[in-house]
């Protein structure tokens, strides 16, 4: 069925052609980020008031590894320590950080009553794979080991992310498993999980807005560089087994090169026995998750992410 956009989504599409912003592919990693970042003021909708935003430094062996800590003024607290998501955040490995996403969390934080600790993990192609992945995994642990002194219930963590950072979750819920530390929840918001762009939604023009398919070999050339496709860090959909993670909300949109990965992950985990909610965005485009100003559809799915981190405790 050919994947017709929602009336704002369309609108949204227009103004970025109507613009004129260069593609991402024809310029370097650095002004790549600039662009994303500048996006951020137009798209993102206005953020909660917090009990509190903090930085974060978490110990790795190359250094800190930047991150932020969002407390909402409603904790769901049991002896007084509260949930907590880890988020990563998407930009193809390459571009986003910690003020491209920090409404997102600011949000889910709010609506969902829990701490949300947003790490800025190493980009491409300054840093190849797998350091993303070292980073995520050494936060991941990091958050899980001083969970008291943060004021977080260490069995009610959450790992999540969208796009890169859903592929980073993905891939840190498969390191916890087999690993720890023991998670509650993976947060997967169109996530990339593999490489080998074999799915037809990566061929479909009308999929190939925002995030082109042009765009994504570029993201992956970056990340990869040599690095094998088929490792399951860099494609979780590769792993081996998928028995035994913890429950996974999957959320994809109908306009988007990652839609069918993403569907296609969401019934690797149902076929493994592990719970999944599944919610499809027919009309959206990939990106959308960040852009409630303009797009209430992300508003939407915010708040039912907020419904469903509640449900897990």
């Amino acid at each position: 069925m050919p994947v017709v956009l929602d009336p704002d989504a369309a609108a949204v599409y227009k103004a970025f052609q109507e613009a004129g912003r260069p593609a991402y592919e024809s310029l370097t990693a650095p002004e790549a980020r600039e662009y994303y970042r500048a996006a951020r003021i137009v798209s993102n909708p206005e953020p909660p008031a917090l009990e509190s935003s903090k930085a974060l430094a978490i110990p790795a062996p190359h250094g800190a590894i930047p991150g932020r800590i969002y407390t909402p003024k409603t904790l769901r607290k049991t002896d007084g320590l509260a949930p907590c998501l880890v988020f990563f955040h998407g930009g193809g490995w390459v571009i986003g950080d910690l003020d491209t996403h920090e409404v997102v969390c600011q949000k889910l934080a709010h609506e969902g009553e829990l701490i949300v600790i947003s790490v800025d993990y190493r980009l491409a192609p300054e840093h190849r794979f797998p350091a993303a992945v070292d980073d995520a995994v050494t936060a991941t642990r990091w958050v899980a080991a001083n969970a008291a002194e943060l004021g977080i219930d260490a069995s009610r963590l959450i790992v999540g992310g969208d796009s890169a950072g859903g592929n980073l979750a993905a891939v840190v819920a498969l390191t916890a498993r087999d690993g720890g530390p023991k998670l509650a929840a993976q947060l997967l918001v169109y996530p990339a999980t593999d490489f080998s762009r074999k799915h037809s939604s990566h061929r479909e023009p009308e999929t190939s807005i925002l995030l082109t398919h042009s765009v994504i070999g570029w993201f992956g050339n970056h990340y990869l560089g040599d690095a094998d496709n088929s490792d399951w860090r860099a494609s979780p959909a590769r792993a081996k087994s998928f028995a035994g993670l913890p429950p996974a909300y999957v959320l994809t949109a109908g306009a988007d090169p990652l839609r069918d990965e993403g569907d296609e992950y969401a019934k690797f985990l149902t076929d493994a026995g592990v719970p999944v909610t599944y919610r499809h965005f027919p009309g959206q485009f990939h990106g959308f998750f960040t852009m409630g100003k303009l797009l209430n559809q992300a508003n939407v799915a915010v708040t039912e992410i907020s419904a469903w981190l509640k449900t897990l405790g």
